[in-house]
């Protein structure tokens, strides 16, 4: 695991990574190296030698002299302020590119203890490898970068030590979304995604830290009616199972929030069975489920005063004799029946169970929020890096959406247009799964919306597109799961305490 650390001292480090900003001259760059002081006349000479631009996810490394090696990473356009997700990422890259390196400090612009906590973030996020599953080659592919200094003159004040530990938080916790995305189907089902929450939620120190953890397995699902997780889940050998994670801190609690998220460890599309082509990234199916339990995990390590709720409904979708059936009718926890057209748009089908259990607590809830891999219709709408928000409480998403632009998430809110709504209706049954076509995305919001009381503030957060990363990597994020939603999660609760 990455060590990450803040420090004003002699540099003690291998490597030094500064930032690299592009001027209005042309061809133009500048050296950003925060509180370093650093002689950049001849560096900068080489670096235009060599063809440095200064872009977004850009890095050069060069020969140093009082390091053995200095590192550039690209911030863009130069400015007096950079924005904090252009120093995250500007980090992220450098730090991606020091996979297989001992140690390194970094040193770009550290204006402010937010800027300071930027860059730390980053860096600790680029300092991902996934190596588990890797047996003969394992030694040909390098381990993450162990050792993060930032440097900074501010490294005494409290509340950049603070920046640093919350930074070392929100990289445990992503990590282990990013883990448990990337683990196979093979070795990742309902059952022993329990059990690795298990691990984690001990880790985080259990009862001690306001933390408890319950599982149902098939059995109770089926008598208790939780009839959309059971359908779903019929078709395998290996039974659902819903997963209860609770954080309740010590004194006033400021809010209380329900977090539900979609747990399909594998998506065949059951009966009605997807191509094979693409199909290897329906492991990344669970990645809603992952963000909301990790993310709860890092809100009691943070020690929010605020209260969460979370519920990880877990089915694995294939077919087979038993599995469900189009035209099947199944009844959602609460007596809602659903009449399944399409045994492909399984993931408002556990979710629709996990809202209305996650309403019955005795505990009035200030807001709920799911978050799912739930429509291909998100991908075509806004494309692989920005994630949907659909709401019944503009103020909600709001403030939401506020929080997300502070952690550097993309979101983007959408509509639920009542016209769509109607076809949703059924012949037979309260509704059915699918709905229109056209406006998929919102179809499926409409149809979650329908397990959620109306008075109850609502977000719909729909991370097809940005949950799992085929293309290549940038900034800090590797290529396989990404950990998205998990930090705006955890801003949103951050926000909560004021």
């Amino acid at each position: 695991m990455t060590t990450l650390k803040i420090s004003d001292g002699l540099l003690k480090d291998e490597v030094l990574v500064l930032g690299l900003a592009s001027t209005n001259a042309k061809g133009g760059i500048a050296i950003e190296s925060g509180d370093l002081a650093i002689d950049t006349k001849a560096i900068l000479a080489s670096l235009i030698e060599m063809g440095a631009t200064g872009a977004a996810d850009e890095v050069i490394k060069t020969p140093g002299s009082a390091v053995s090696m200095m590192v550039f990473t690209g911030l863009g356009k130069k400015s007096n302020s950079y924005s904090h997700e252009s120093l995250r990422r500007a980090a992220g890259a450098a730090s991606r590119a020091l996979a297989g390196t001992g140690a390194a400090t970094f040193s770009l612009s550290s204006t402010s203890t937010e800027s300071i906590a930027a860059v730390a973030e980053g860096a600790a996020l680029g300092a991902y490898v996934f190596n588990e599953f890797r047996g003969s080659s394992k030694a040909e592919h390098k381990a993450a970068l162990k050792s993060i200094t930032i440097f900074s003159k501010s490294a005494s004040k409290p509340e950049a030590k603070s920046a640093i530990a919350r930074a070392k938080i929100i990289a445990d916790y992503t990590f282990l979304v990013r883990d448990l995305i990337n683990t196979p189907p093979s070795h990742l089902t309902p059952d022993s995604f329990t059990k690795k929450l298990t691990v984690a939620f001990k880790a985080a120190g259990g009862l001690k830290a306001g933390l408890k953890i319950s599982i149902l397995d098939e059995k109770q699902l089926k008598s208790q009616g939780f009839g959309g997780i059971y359908a779903v889940g019929q078709g395998s050998a290996n039974p659902p199972r819903l997963l209860h994670i609770s954080y309740t801190p010590k004194g006033v609690i400021k809010k209380r929030y329900a977090f539900v998220g979609k747990g399909i460890t594998f998506d065949t599309g059951g009966l009605a069975l997807k191509p094979a082509l693409g199909m290897e990234a329906m492991k990344s199916d669970m990645s809603g489920a992952a963000a909301v339990c990790a993310a709860t995990l890092a809100i009691a390590a943070l020690k929010l005063p605020v209260a969460i709720e979370t519920w990880a409904p877990l089915a694995e979708n294939m077919p087979s004799d038993k599995a469900t059936r189009p035209s099947d009718i199944i009844t959602i926890f609460g007596g809602k029946t659903i009449e399944v057209l399409n045994p492909d748009a399984e993931g408002r089908l556990v979710l629709a169970d996990g809202l209305v259990k996650a309403q019955a607590s005795k505990n009035r809830l200030d807001g709920i929020i799911d978050v799912a891999t739930l429509t291909g219709a998100q991908v075509v709408a806004l494309g692989t890096r920005t994630s949907a928000v659909m709401t019944n409480n503009e103020e909600f998403s709001s403030e939401f959406l506020a929080a997300a632009s502070t952690s550097g998430e993309q979101f983007w809110p959408m509509p639920l247009p009542l016209e769509l709504r109607a076809s949703l209706d059924s012949p037979v049954a309260d509704m059915a799964n699918i709905g229109d076509r056209s406006g998929g995305m919102l179809v499926a919001g409409l149809f979650l919306k329908e397990f959620v009381h109306p008075d109850l503030p609502w977000l719909h957060l729909d991370i097809a597109g940005p949950a799992f990363n085929t293309a290549k990597a940038h900034g800090y994020t590797p290529v396989g799961g990404t950990g998205i939603a998990l930090r705006a999660l955890v801003t949103l609760a951050e926000g909560s305490s004021n």
